[in-house]
This record gives C-alpha cells, structure tokens and sequence, in this order.
C-alpha cells in the first residue's frame, strides 16, 4: 500500500480530467480517486453530508480539505508551478471545468465548492479507505 498525505477526488470518467491528472505522478505523496468511487463517495458524504460534485484535495497531514479553485490552485502549488500558474486555474477553474464538462460529454457542471474546510472527525477516519482505493490507482493514471 502507498502511504499518501493527500488522495485528490477528480472525475474518473472525464477523459481530460484523467489526463490532468496525470500530473500527480510526479507528487509522490499524492494518490488519486475517481468521483465515482464508493470510496470517495463515503467520505463526501462524511465530509459534507451529501457527495458534492467537484474536485477535492484531502490533506490528512494538514487536516485540510481542499475544494475547487482551492484544490487546483493547491495542487499547481505542489506541482511546483505556482504564481501565475495557480493564479489563472484559480480564476478560470468555473470556464475550464464547464468547457471540459462540455468537451467530454459529462453533462453537468462541478458543483460550487471551492474553499479549504477543515478535515472533519468522521471524514478522517475513511481516509485511510481513500488512499486504499487510491494506491491501485485508476487505469487512466498509469
């Protein structure tokens, strides 16, 4: 098993979202999950009380959990492009993601989270699950 820090939440079925996410592999400490996973699905629902659609960045170190133009913004941080970089994605991840959502025939936009929330009691104790379900990592990310 990979001993992550963070597990991102993106959309699995979203070919463009998997190819960005690609990106992660040079984060070491760094998993990822789809959406779709029941395992991401449990831990929104504990997080959130019900399964936001949208990117999510679930620090365990930082007790953080990092959502939207937040979870972009953090990951070109640790991606070591930050600046101008995190500063576009910040402030066009509304048009990226609905262009994308159009371009992959997703349907629907993310829904509108995009704040850092600190990591609750109960969301903590399935993370573990998540970087379960993370270190098998999605075909798409191989």
């Amino acid at each position: 098993m990979d001993d992550y820090d963070a597990v991102l939440v993106y959309d699995g079925e979203c070919p463009y979202c998997s190819v960005a996410a690609r990106a992660l592999g040079k984060l070491d400490d760094v998993g990822a999950i789809s959406w779709y996973d029941e395992a991401a699905q449990e831990f929104l629902r504990a997080q959130f009380d019900e399964t936001p659609f949208a990117m999510f960045l679930v620090d365990r170190r930082r007790n953080r959990v990092y959502a939207g133009r937040s979870a972009a913004e953090e990951l070109a941080d640790r991606a070591g492009t930050p600046g101008i970089v995190g500063s576009l994605v910040r402030e066009n991840y509304d048009r990226i993601a609905h262009v994308v959502g159009l371009a992959s025939g997703r349907g629907r936009d993310p829904d509108d989270y995009h704040e850092i929330y600190p990591l609750t009691e109960d969301a903590a104790e399935l993370f573990d699950e998540l970087v379960d379900a993370a270190a098998a990592r999605p075909e798409a990310l191989a």
